[in-house]
């Protein structure tokens, strides 16, 4: 991030802040809706963590550090607000009339694989989605998201252990009573 803009913002320069928000919007909602996995709820924590951001702007006394800090704001505001909600609702995605259903079948394990992942993540709590999220949606190192996430080192990477090993163990399960169910029938 451009540190002019982040200082300019933080002195309260509408202007500076605008472009603030709109180059870093898609990406703290990318975080906050895979923490989430609600899009509307997804809105309002960036909403709220906008608001935040300018609240707190003129605290922040490293400019340098704007994205890990509003990383840190965006994924605690997600966490929280997971714990509240807990919807998790599955996010569907339906095909415009006009679309090609000639698909070949490795596209539809594609799509069948990225399904079962989405439901293993859905049952993880908010804080491991939060490791996962910010490992591998904002390509953060271990010791980076434990920074954002204000946690030791280990505790990140015990809970990328457990949620890894959460995650396997349902695909796992899922593939075991298709196989079970496929030779029964």
């Amino acid at each position: 991030m451009d540190r002019s803009l982040v200082e300019r913002a933080a002195r309260g320069d509408t202007n500076a802040f605008e472009d603030l928000v709109r180059l870093s919007s898609t990406r703290l909602f990318g975080i906050a809706q895979r923490i989430t996995r609600d899009h509307h709820l997804a809105e309002d924590v960036l909403q709220q963590t906008f608001v935040t951001i300018w609240d707190e702007l003129p605290n922040l006394r490293d400019p340098e550090r704007f994205e890990a800090w509003s990383y840190r704001l965006i994924a605690r505001a997600a966490i929280a607000a997971s714990r509240r909600e807990r919807r998790g609702a599955a996010i569907v995605q339906l095909l415009p009339d006009d679309a090609d259903t000639s698909r070949a079948p490795d596209d539809y394990r594609a799509i069948a694989d990225r399904d079962q992942l989405d439901r293993a993540f859905r049952t993880l709590k908010p804080d491991q989605r939060a490791v996962l999220v910010l490992q591998h949606y904002a390509g953060l190192t271990l010791v980076e998201v434990a920074d954002v996430l204000g946690i030791p080192v280990g505790t990140a990477a015990s809970r990328t252990h457990y949620a890894t090993r959460a995650m396997r163990a349902l695909i796992e399960s899922e593939e075991r009573a298709l196989e079970a169910t496929e030779r029964t029938a």
